[in-house]
């Protein structure tokens, strides 16, 4: 009797690249052939992609999920919006983060009491935890990339100590050597632990302030820009300009990757809650960028200042924007909404439930959702295992 394993290799490829992402499992489970063809190629992209669905990863209550996202008729007249599917990742139920990133088919986790960081690769169903060169802090920024030989690094932003005039320490991670390496930067600019940065084709993009010494003591922020972390210089670029100006940090920025291709940033003036615009880049490296309007709508609701994170429909032209409802002081909880908002004022959303209040009497203190921007492009990148080893550092 004839099996799946039997069958001819090119008819068995012509089956899998028409199964989507979303049924690897069941394909996996099916033969131990099918199983060992699938972790060393990717199947089901061009199948996922005919799905005309957003699929990607967020955080949700503390936990890794996995989520689609149909937005297909939804400008139509009767177009209704479909809810999310959100569902929590199986293999990362034993783990609480406090924030998720993605880049190149890698989603790297930020365990929430600061005791590690977690890479998963979802295709391959494989983790690996980096272990601190000394500790981890609780209002670090890290970023994933890689450089020009697509060896992977993490960079984490931590402060040195606290005062009114911060200084900062930077180091990377390389995954090659399994190390931390401790960079030399003096920076002219502050990056706070509220901004989330975006990757785009292995470098590192953030919200920023330049600043500059008054007295020769103090330092005071005097403009918004974006900075670029290039990971294989493992440098910063210059400032490079928002398209909006900004100073003291008057607007509240977040950034999204675009299709591996082009960056965009949300933003909107504090006290001006009714407006939220977006802009995407026509050009962009670690030295140059430039800038093109999205959209522009007048919404009605604040962004919250720790959540925001969005990302953008080109055909559909809108923008879908994770966040907390508005902030009342008589209320005595938080909910976690989904809005997507677009051209002509067009504005819909979703309630995703009740956001988790993880420190009493703070409205600061709810669990905020947060998406990696991206939609999700598969990845063979191989990760050692949860093996123990020696660690190295290296300054």
């Amino acid at each position: 009797m004839t099996t799946m394993g039997d069958l001819p290799g090119d008819l068995v490829e012509e089956i899998l690249s028409r199964v989507p992402l979303t049924s690897l499992r069941a394909i996996r489970s099916t033969c131990q052939k099918w199983n060992s063809l699938s972790k060393n190629q990717i199947f089901g992209r061009k199948a996922t992609a005919a799905e005309n669905k957003f699929l990607g990863f967020m955080m949700k209550d503390s936990r890794v999920c996995s989520m689609k996202f149909d937005l297909q008729g939804i400008r139509n007249d009767d177009g209704e919006l479909v809810e999310p599917s959100i569902k929590q990742v199986s293999k990362l139920d034993q783990i609480e983060v406090s924030q998720v990133f993605h880049c190149d088919g890698l989603v790297l986790c930020i365990i929430k009491d600061n005791t590690g960081l977690l890479v998963w690769n979802p295709y391959l169903g494989q983790t690996r935890w980096i272990h601190p060169r000394n500790n981890y802090q609780i209002e670090d920024r890290y970023a994933l990339g890689y450089d020009n030989n697509r060896n992977h690094k993490i960079l984490r932003i931590f402060d040195l100590y606290p005062s009114s005039n911060r200084v900062f320490g930077y180091e990377v991670y390389d995954f090659s050597s399994n190390s931390w390496k401790v960079l030399d930067v003096i920076p002219e600019w502050d990056i706070q632990s509220h901004f989330r940065g975006a990757s785009l084709k292995g470098n590192a993009y953030f919200p920023a302030q330049k600043k500059e010494t008054v007295g020769g003591i103090k330092t005071i922020n005097i403009e918004d820009v974006l900075l670029c972390f290039d990971f294989t210089r493992e440098r910063f670029g210059p400032p490079l300009p928002l398209p909006f100006h900004s100073y003291n940090a008057d607007f509240f920025v977040s950034l999204a990757c675009v299709r591996e291709e082009q960056l965009a940033v949300l933003y909107q003036r504090w006290g001006a809650f009714e407006t939220i615009e977006i802009c995407v880049t026509n050009k962009i490296d670690p030295n140059t960028v430039s800038w093109s309007k999205f959209l522009i709508t007048s919404t009605g609701f604040p962004v919250d200042t720790f959540s925001g994170s969005f990302f953008i429909d080109e055909e559909k032209k809108v923008a879908v924007v994770f966040d907390l409802d508005r902030y009342k002081p008589t209320e005595t909880c938080r909910y976690q909404i989904v809005y997507v908002i677009g051209q002509d004022e067009y504005f819909k959303s979703v309630n995703m439930g009740v956001a988790p209040n993880i420190a009493k009497n703070s409205y600061q203190a709810y669990c905020v959702p947060l998406v990696c921007s991206s939609s999700y492009v598969p990845s063979l990148v191989q990760l050692q295992i949860n093996k123990p080893g020696k660690r190295k550092e290296s300054n």
